[in-house]
């Protein structure tokens, strides 16, 4: 693919289905069904907005952008009242209040039943708990923010693009009843240092839920004291539904070179974040879409494009909004731009994301728009 007139970008930050299948029995490993109590409501702040935008410099011959990979950036936010927005980590955020992406009423899932956990693939295993969720009421994915800053991890790009979760959350509706499970986060921080007896009864009081779904393996509470057993005893003093349920497992079972990928601590052969992330960082997509349960869509912002030969795009990797596969050659992709463009080859190389169409009229003579966001899907 020549680059020819390619188009150099430099990114900052600003505020801003599968095919069906039937629904296997469920039978939960724990349970307690007691209907909860109403409590009072108190006041929090709206939900923060982040996108970014990418600034094009054109160039002819040769990419000038050094920029690697993916920028982390701040979430901020604003209260209803119209007071100006302020950090995460801001003293003046209100610190009783567990959902930040809520009103202040904090009745986003009131009466509802609610996965617990750290939904960032939102793979087949995190479709199972929304599955069982929307069994006994309106599901709600409850997905805790903000760890790795917190504990201190090395930053990791999403799996999934923030601004790409409603879609994959929209195709979870045959396996829910119909019903788009909706998501709500929790800053860790507000929960760190929490007993499994504390966070509970917050569950209870401040959120006033229906009931609660987790993992088998689930931990919760300081320093992760609490197991699945435990959750589902102090429901039942807090008057709530528990659901406990068995992991999915990795049938795939991939192995590279001969060996099994060691993935981490916990691995007990379960489908995790974890298994999707090392399928992607060797570039075996065939054992992404089988985690994931759909094909991988890889997110770029872009407000147009410069090149020599019409059917080809590049797009420098620093406009990335989640995490691809491995540098190399992908056939077979699909590529969107809010509707759908047609097929598509790309090479992923150190500094560029190169998109060659397979049909030229395919691309329409502008088909970007000012922070036009564009997904790949890889086949």
């Amino acid at each position: 693919m020549e680059r020819g007139g390619a188009a150099a970008l430099a990114c900052t930050f600003r505020s801003s289905s599968p095919s069906p299948s039937p629904v296997s029995h469920w039978r939960p490993l724990l349970h307690s069904r007691i209907r909860p109590s109403a409590t009072a409501r108190a006041p929090h702040f709206l939900p923060p907005t982040t996108g970014r935008r990418c600034s094009y410099y054109y160039i002819q011959k040769r990419f000038l952008d050094t920029s690697k990979g993916l920028k982390r950036f701040s979430l901020t936010t604003s209260s209803s009242f119209g007071r100006p927005g302020v950090s995460l980590n801001d003293d003046d955020l209100v610190k009783d209040k567990l959902l930040i992406d809520c009103g202040e009423d904090q009745d986003c899932v009131l009466d509802g039943i609610v996965a617990l956990g750290k939904f960032d693939a939102l793979h087949i295993g995190h479709r199972e708990l929304a599955m069982h969720a929307s069994k006994s009421g309106n599901p709600f994915l409850l997905s805790f923010v903000g760890m790795a800053e917190v504990l201190g991890w090395e930053y990791r790009p999403p799996i999934v693009a923030h601004c790409d979760r409603k879609r994959v959350l929209s195709s979870w509706a045959t396996y829910c009843r119909n019903l788009v499970p909706l998501e709500y986060q929790v800053e860790f921080s507000k929960v760190r240092y929490l007993t499994p007896h504390q966070f509970v009864e917050k569950l209870s009081a401040d959120l006033r839920i229906k009931g609660v779904v987790a993992g088998e393996n689930y931990r919760f509470g300081y320093k992760a004291s609490g197991d699945a057993a435990e959750l589902v005893k102090l429901c039942e003093e807090f008057g709530l539904s528990a659901f406990i349920v068995r992991s999915v497992m990795d049938t795939a079972k991939r192995s590279y070179n001969g060996a099994s990928p060691a993935v981490n601590s916990s691995d007990k052969g379960q489908v995790s974040s974890s298994r999707v992330r090392h399928a992607l960082s060797v570039g075996d997509i065939e054992y992404v879409s089988k985690l994931l349960g759909r094909k991988h869509r890889l997110v770029l912002t872009v407000s147009e494009y410069s090149l020599k030969e019409r059917k080809n795009i590049i797009v420098p990797k620093s406009c990335m909004l989640n995490m691809p596969p491995a540098d190399g050659f992908y056939e077979n992709c699909e590529l969107f731009n809010g509707g759908y463009l047609g097929l598509c080859r790309v090479v992923i190389n150190t500094e560029t994301i190169d998109i060659e169409m397979k049909d030229e009229s395919s691309l329409p003579p502008n088909p970007f728009q000012e922070d036009q966001l564009l997904g790949i899907e890889f086949g």
